[in-house]
């Protein structure tokens, strides 16, 4: 049985001109960005890589019309390499451009066309939540079908994962914050999952300790202490990366990809507004199995006695609380017969992710888990 996996291989670099002085960008590389990333960090490196910016084509989340309409202008170039440099919608998006991608990138998506990887890729994250530059996993909303779904293969990893903690730097707080609760989650998730090994469990427990330490300290000195761990943001958003690319996330991201692409709703805070209420359900019908090993963990960052659940996972919530807001899903625009249509189609869409779960949810459990929510 396969244990651990680790592709690709990670540099890491201090600022984004070491990265450039090791491996010179040139008129061989298509450079995947925004434009706002791209003018701080490449303009004065005397590089002229081929580049396209993603928001051309739209904002949010990838969509496949989106992915279709970058493939299009990709096809006017002539490279060896493509750059992914930017958060989860552009390595995902890059992902999906080493391939050998059809007239309708949602064939890939669907499995109507076989993956085949025709470029190198190299990915260059840009914020520290989905650790999609170790991952073989790309998220796309397919916009004829109203669902989000994952392209998942070997093709789909990168070859190169570059990590700079210079590239954090000018996110907002806001998006820093959604970004590493995502990783935080991923964590767990992968944790929990009946597909971890004792290989994965490091990566995640790592990566839980980096965030929440990361997290007493902005809640001790304020935002700005954020800064001072961008390097263990980053690395813990790759050791989630790692986790979860080999032991899989679960019913949290099962959950969130209902008002995610139905209301476009940020990923990490999507997954966070179901989070606590999963954990809370695995608690209540498998309290005595791996769980009661992330308990532990969590007694031991706060400090407290793990035997006491109920205070563990209270004292866990109402901390995650000050770090990122929790909103009843009705502010996102969720109607109440949307409740039982949601947990339908987490149901019947989202399979891949449920195989991980700690322990088996039904649609009845996860109708329940809208409902409190909602």
């Amino acid at each position: 049985m396969q244990t651990l996996r680790l592709n690709p291989t990670i540099h890491y670099f201090d600022t984004v001109r070491d990265w450039h002085e090791a491996f010179p960008f040139t008129k061989k590389d298509l450079v995947i960005t925004n434009e706002w990333l791209y003018k701080p960090y490449f303009e004065d490196l005397g590089a002229n890589p081929n580049v396209i910016f993603q928001e051309k084509y739209g904002t949010g989340e990838p969509t496949d019309e989106m992915i279709d309409a970058i493939v299009k202008e990709a096809k006017q170039y002539s490279y060896d390499s493509i750059v992914a440099f930017g958060g989860g919608v552009i390595i995902d998006i890059g992902k999906v451009l080493a391939l050998d991608v059809p007239e309708r990138s949602e064939d890939l998506f669907m499995g109507k066309v076989p993956m085949k990887k025709i470029k190198r890729l190299v990915a260059c994250p840009t914020t520290c939540g989905t650790g999609s530059e170790v991952t073989n996993i790309s998220i796309a909303e397919l916009k004829s079908l109203g669902i989000k779904k994952g392209l998942v293969g070997d093709e789909v990893y990168p070859d190169k994962a570059v990590l700079i903690p210079e590239t954090l730097h000018g996110l907002p707080h806001n998006v820093f914050v959604t970004s590493s609760i995502d990783a935080l989650i991923h964590a767990v998730e992968s944790y929990l999952s009946p597909k971890a090994s004792t290989f994965t469990e490091l990566f995640s427990r790592g990566a839980i300790r980096r965030i929440m330490q990361g997290y007493k300290e902005i809640m001790w000195r304020g935002e700005e202490a954020r800064f001072e761990h961008m390097g263990d943001f980053l690395t813990a958003s790759a050791f989630a990366g790692i986790a979860f690319g080999n032991a899989g996330c679960g019913a949290v991201h099962a959950l969130s990809y209902s008002i995610g692409g139905a209301f476009h709703v940020p990923h990490g805070e999507a997954n966070y507004q179901f989070f606590l209420e999963v954990l809370k359900l695995y608690n209540r019908k498998a309290p005595d199995g791996k769980i009661r090993r992330l308990t532990e963990l969590l007694a031991e960052i706060f400090g407290l006695y793990a035997a006491d659940t109920k205070t563990v996972y209270a004292t866990f919530d109402a901390f995650l609380s000050k770090i990122i807001e929790k909103k009843p899903l009705h502010e996102y625009g969720m109607t109440e017969p949307q409740i039982d249509e949601f947990a339908k189609s987490t149901i019947e869409n989202q399979q891949r992710l449920l195989a991980n779960n700690y322990v088996p949810i039904d649609e009845d459990e996860f109708r329940e888990i809208f409902r409190k929510l909602f």
